[in-house]
């Protein structure tokens, strides 16, 4: 059962960052677009926004949720302070007695850049949609199951490095030596990148690309497909015809 620790912190906070980043999308895009045409740079600029608002409110669940998957687990770095958390609540508890309530938003610095993710891959995924509804009427299954897939591909590929300090961040059990001091998200952004040029070669930024590119682009593959139908089904139950130029 080792490989779905901390599965339902995993899906919660999936939830809840998905809702607030596509309500966040397409509450924006309808206000700034208004029946016009959508081009990649708006995609960007409203991907980039939503995803600042979905960092903001739900970083701290991705904070109890990286600890929470990395309890129990075994670390050869004996800087690395143990936990035992005995639930979410219990884990929100804990952080803010023990650490403050800022704690919860650990790696928030990183994760403010790291909203070029998700708006690079909205930008790819809005891009090859319109060109692909230029010749045919709507997306099928497998047209938005592989755009997705693709969108996703590059997005982590270019903020993979960040990705994994943001880990480290919000994971906040490992203590800076000498000083024997805990992380803090903005200052310690660099020295991280760095340790790990240092440490493993300018590939270490990658370490465990190949595994995480086959969690997100799955992930993203299937998100984007079950986006699709539902939006569809919605806009049918509506009685409205979904424009092309969406």
């Amino acid at each position: 059962l080792a490989p779905y620790r901390g599965w339902f912190p995993v899906i919660s906070s999936l939830c809840c960052s998905n809702f607030v980043y596509f309500y966040t999308f397409n509450s924006l895009k309808a206000l700034w677009v208004k029946g016009h045409h959508s081009t990649t740079g708006k995609d960007l600029v409203l991907g980039v926004v939503a995803g600042v608002v979905n960092v903001l409110l739900t970083t701290p669940l991705w904070v109890v949720n990286t600890r929470l998957k990395l309890q129990g687990a075994k670390f050869r770095n004996e800087d690395i302070v143990p936990t035992n958390y005995k639930g979410i609540i219990d884990a929100f508890h804990q952080i803010i007695r023990d650490e403050g309530v800022l704690a919860l938003w650990n790696g928030t610095f990183p994760s403010l850049l790291l909203v070029f993710n998700p708006a690079i891959q909205f930008m790819f995924y809005e891009g090859f949609k319109r060109k692909l509804l230029k010749k045919q009427l709507q997306l099928t299954s497998l047209d938005a199951f592989v755009i997705g897939a693709i969108a996703k591909a590059v997005a982590t590929t270019l903020t993979y490095p960040l990705q994994t300090v943001q880990s480290i961040l919000r994971f906040g059990r490992h203590r800076l030596n000498p000083e024997n001091r805990t992380l803090g998200s903005l200052r310690n952004v660099l020295y991280l990148l760095q340790q790990r040029v240092r440490r493993f070669g300018l590939m270490g930024l990658y370490k465990g690309l190949e595994a995480k590119l086959l969690q997100t682009v799955l992930t993203a593959a299937l998100m984007f497909l079950v986006y699709e139908k539902l939006t569809a089904a919605t806009f049918t139950v509506m009685g409205l015809k979904r424009s092309r130029r969406h």
